[in-house]
């Protein structure tokens, strides 16, 4: 099966990627990585799960290469890997410039319209007098 690239972005990892962020909870760690990094114990904290859950989640968010592991003395904090999250931006940001261009083309097309049924003399049923 042969590997094609979006732009420079892997489509696997892309998967990967989206495949982790599918998780409220894999989200809910991310976000408390962005403030700083955390352990295992630091990050289990706020959820009703076991610490090995959190490993499992915290596993996959690895596997996609968001989150990576540190070395302190004795701990393994956890810290954020930004570059997974900015080619998957990269790839979102296609889409949006495409419906930010169909809107623009939607509001010329209303805009005309209004003009058009201004410049006739037609008004709204409401208008009537």
């Amino acid at each position: 099966m042969q590997t094609r690239r979006l732009g420079r972005i892997a489509p696997g990892r892309l998967d990967a990627t989206f495949a982790a962020l599918a998780d409220p909870t894999r989200r809910a760690i991310l976000a408390r990585l962005a403030a700083g990094q955390a352990s295992v114990t630091e990050l289990a904290e706020p959820f009703a799960m076991s610490q090995p859950a959190i490993s499992k989640h915290l596993k996959v968010l690895e596997r996609a290469g968001l989150v990576s592991r540190g070395r302190d003395a004795q701990r393994r904090p956890r810290r954020l890997e930004v570059r997974p999250l900015a080619e998957a931006n990269k790839w979102l940001e296609r889409y949006r410039q495409l419906w930010e261009g169909n809107f623009l083309r939607l509001d010329a097309l209303l805009e005309e319209l209004k003009t058009r049924q201004q410049k006739h003399g037609h008004t709204k049923r409401g208008d009537r007098q």
